[in-house]
């Protein structure tokens, strides 16, 4: 048995199928290349759904989590430790807030940015308690706890995980008048992703953030932007928002900010939306701990330093146009921003996954989604020649 082989089995055999991952097996990474247990090296073009914005094991983020392992790693909130404010501070000033609330994954800041917009509701807005509505977009995907996945449009994912947290009002995605008209009373919040990535990389119309943001502010209804894949340069912008002018009052983080190495997420807002909470209200064991807290500095630090948001603007102009210039009749649509880029394949040529199968096997790593659409999303530390030779690896595999 073949090494691949052995440890497919492994994880078939011990680890629940709640996934269906490309048979590969990675064992090495650097940079934007990975390596698997036979020794075939790839080009990561998913970069772990864009948490690894500054690339595989960055020598500065490795250095800050080995030095900060060897101090303290975990405290809990129940005291104080000398990492997180300064990280937190950092993150404020490159967000341009005055509050962030610590967590570990998107989902739980997600959860956080929930329960946030309901207890502003009740207490700032005066909605009545338990009346307080989220507004949602169809096709979104926010994370898979009991809550999100009650508003989610995907079948598989609700399929038996009934009964669902109610307040939520679906409305079509890059649909103003939709939102317009779903506004009441007692809405307390709009929850969108500015770039809807697991739907298949689905870019709204230009003024679509700008409009939902001011429809917002004109209802005293809180735009809340889940920014976890799109933050952090990957667009082209320190976030997505950033492409129109929009300043969400609650903007939600996570993947890149712990640069590949640690689960960091958070919200962040400002005092009149955070004063809200009290001691108590709301927490986590390792929100905020200073291993994470230590990692995310290091992070942010580097997206800061290699101006990576330059580079993902550059090489993601790069990328769109040499798939565009395949003229490939497989492709139907090459869309995105910065280095989160969509090609969508036409039905008539089968699945995405049949060919992201045959990337894997001419060196490229990439994913499916929503069955017509391959997602690439490499590590912003890319190169120009890289680009390059993905494009001409692409071509070859769609040929």
């Amino acid at each position: 048995m073949n090494k691949t082989k052995h440890f497919i089995e492994l994880d078939e055999t011990y680890c629940a199928h709640n996934y269906h991952p490309l048979p590969v097996v990675i064992e090495k990474a650097e940079g934007v290349w990975v390596y698997d247990v036979e020794g075939k090296k790839y080009l990561d073009c998913l970069s772990a759904y864009s948490a690894v914005n500054q690339g595989h094991r960055h020598p500065k983020i490795v250095k800050a989590l080995k030095d900060q392992a060897d101090r303290v790693t975990l405290t809990s909130r129940a005291f104080h430790n000398d990492r997180m404010g300064e990280w937190l501070k950092l993150l404020c000033e490159t967000t341009g807030y005055e509050k962030a609330l610590p967590m570990n994954s998107g989902a739980e800041a997600v959860e956080t940015a929930i329960k946030t917009a309901r207890k502003w509701g009740k207490y700032v807005k005066k909605v009545k308690e338990g009346k307080q509505e989220i507004i949602v977009c169809e096709q979104n995907f926010h994370g898979r706890t009991t809550t999100i996945i009650g508003f989610s449009s995907d079948f598989q994912t609700r399929d038996g995980f009934e009964p669902f947290t109610p307040g939520f009002i679906k409305i079509p995605y890059n649909d103003i008048s939709a939102l317009e008209k779903a506004i009441t009373p007692d809405t307390v919040g709009f929850l969108v992703e500015p770039i809807q990535g697991e739907a298949g990389v689905v870019v709204p119309d230009d003024g679509y953030i700008k409009k939902a943001y001011d429809i917002c502010k004109k209802n005293n209804v809180l735009f809340i932007a889940d920014e976890v894949q799109t933050g952090f340069c990957r667009t082209g912008k320190w976030f997505a928002c950033d492409w129109e002018g929009v300043k969400p009052d609650i903007m939600i983080l996570g993947k890149a900010l712990g640069g590949g190495m640690y689960p960091v997420s958070a919200i962040v807002c400002n005092n009149d939306i955070m004063s809200v909470y009290k001691p108590g209200d709301h927490g986590s064991t390792f929100g905020g701990n200073p291993l994470a807290a230590a990692v995310s500095i290091a992070a942010i630090e580097v997206l800061r330093d290699e101006n990576l948001v330059g580079r993902a603007e550059t090489l993601g102009k790069r990328f769109r146009e040499g798939l565009r210039n395949l003229k490939n009749e497989k492709i139907e649509l090459v869309r995105g921003k910065g280095l989160l880029i969509g090609v969508v394949i036409k039905k008539e040529f089968g699945v995405a996954r049949d060919y992201c199968m045959k990337l894997m096997e001419n060196g490229i790593l990439a994913k499916d989604t929503h069955e017509q659409v391959i997602r690439f999303a490499p590590a912003l530390v890319i190169k120009e020649e890289e680009v390059d030779w993905a494009i001409e690896k692409i071509g070859k595999s769609l040929s």
